[in-house]
């Protein structure tokens, strides 16, 4: 592949800023760290080719300060920036921002950031290009008087959501015309705070739903392809802890439903760039439109197992304006893939346990996307998230037996993850079967605290 950029910033910290290193290096692109004061020593920090402290610990003030990030790419000269996930990955401001100062966006343009961030709006135009989305409200709630009465023509139970929420926050499940009562105000200034937009919505609530996502690819002349699906249904609070590819849910059928509305989706936004198509699939085996991120995935690295391609390579393509390198029926899915991610957190009430790793022994057998080393300090300040053990076997159990030789070979001193849990999962008989929701990992605590 030809060198598009000769310098890209990148806007983001931990594994993934480490992540997108390895690609500019192995390109022969060079890197710039950005990192606040209490990142000064991570990794990712002293394997750039250059890094600029932006300020102090608070994200608010040094990673989400787009002022301080576009004068880090200008003092440096990068010509492109790469905003990995998180922070200002799917901030359309920013996005204009680098396109005032002559900057590359390494992702799609802001109107189809802000396109898909409202869900309101996201929801009317996959209604318009003939993808099915739960049904709920078609637009915003305008008093809780409004939402009571249309909840009564939904049926309970329902989900009230904010239109710009994301990661579970600004989401509450009603029951009745009470619960929903009560909750309308405070989603509202939860979504007001959080998001800066109070707009909210109802949809139907599913039960016993299933996360699927689907991955595509999409440039600037009008090709759009799709890379395959994910399955993330084993979550905790709304946020995902082990992936997979293929979805053991699918069959070849569904399988190729699912894909084709995926790309009808994103063909009738005009998106460009690399992107994820999320839906929801209910008992009955229909699925619905979720949202779209607009950004690289948490979980990207499954894809990559399965595909063998290097998705953020694909993303400086398209940023730079190229045609996709290959067509659809050049990409063959081989095998299975399984993610774990591995979090700095009590493995039974979630909560963060920052400190310092006294001690790392890592598996040789799988790919290891990890924010820190022997010696790195974990800090409170941002997601708990420390790295990502990631395999990939001819098929689904020989994935799952690497996993678990891999996470038993893992080990981490000086802080509490969640690696047992992780183990369990693994070793879960419903889990082996492929036969679980969304609901799972609730449910499997319950019976792990019992025994």
């Amino acid at each position: 592949m030809p060198v598009f950029f000769k310098r890209i910033l990148i806007a983001n910290r931990g594994e993934i800023a480490r992540r997108i290193i390895r690609t500019c290096n192995r390109l022969g692109i060079e890197s710039v760290a950005v990192y606040s004061e209490a990142d000064a020593a991570m990794p990712f920090v002293k394997e750039a080719t250059a890094a600029v402290c932006v300020g102090p610990a608070q994200a608010k003030k040094s990673y989400l300060d787009i002022d301080n990030i576009i004068q880090a790419a200008k003092e440096t000269d990068a010509d492109a920036i790469h905003p990995g996930y998180g922070f200002l990955s799917e901030n359309p401001a920013f996005v204009r921002r680098c396109e005032e100062e002559g900057i590359t966006f390494i992702g799609p343009a802001a109107k189809a950031i802000e396109l898909m961030g409202s869900k309101l709006e996201a929801r009317a135009q996959m209604q318009e290009a003939g993808v099915p989305v739960v049904p709920g409200s078609e637009g915003r709630l305008e008093s809780v008087e409004e939402a009571v009465s249309l909840a009564g023509e939904i049926g309970y139970p329902l989900m009230l959501k904010a239109s710009a929420g994301g990661g579970g926050i600004g989401m509450q499940l009603v029951h009745n015309a009470e619960e929903l009562e009560k909750a309308f105000d405070s989603t509202k200034q939860r979504a007001e705070s959080f998001f800066g937009d109070g707009d909210l919505f109802l949809e139907k609530w599913i039960n016993e739903p299933r996360h699927i996502e689907v991955q595509i690819a999409a440039d600037e002349h009008g090709n759009v392809i799709h890379l395959y699906e994910r399955e993330c249904s084993v979550q905790r609070r709304n946020q995902k802890v082990v992936e997979e590819s293929p979805s053991p849910f699918l069959d070849e059928k569904l399988r190729k439903e699912l894909l084709q509305t995926a790309i009808r989706g994103v063909q009738h936004i005009g998106y460009t760039n690399v992107g994820t198509m999320e839906f929801i699939f209910d008992g009955e085996r229909n699925f619905y439109f979720l949202e779209m991120n607009t950004r690289l995935q948490v979980e990207h690295p499954v894809t990559e197992e399965i595909t063998g391609l290097d998705l953020v390579e694909l993303q400086l393509q398209l940023a730079a304006g190229e045609e996709l390198p290959f067509q659809q029926q050049n990409i063959k899915k081989d095998g299975h893939s399984i993610e774990c991610r591995l979090y700095a957190e009590d493995p039974k009430t979630y909560f963060p346990s920052p400190g310092t790793i006294k001690r790392l022994i890592l598996p040789e057998e799988a790919r290891l996307d990890f924010a820190i080393e022997e010696g790195s300090q974990v800090s409170p300040f941002y997601d708990p998230m420390i790295g990502k053990i990631i395999v990939h076997g001819d098929d689904r159990h020989q994935a799952i037996g690497k996993m678990q030789a891999a996470l038993e070979k893992l080990e981490v001193e000086g802080i509490t993850t969640n690696l047992p849990l992780l183990y369990d999962i693994m070793e879960n008989a419903s889990f082996k079967k492929g036969e679980y929701t969304t609901k799972f990992l609730d449910e499997f605590q319950k019976e792990r605290q019992v025994r």
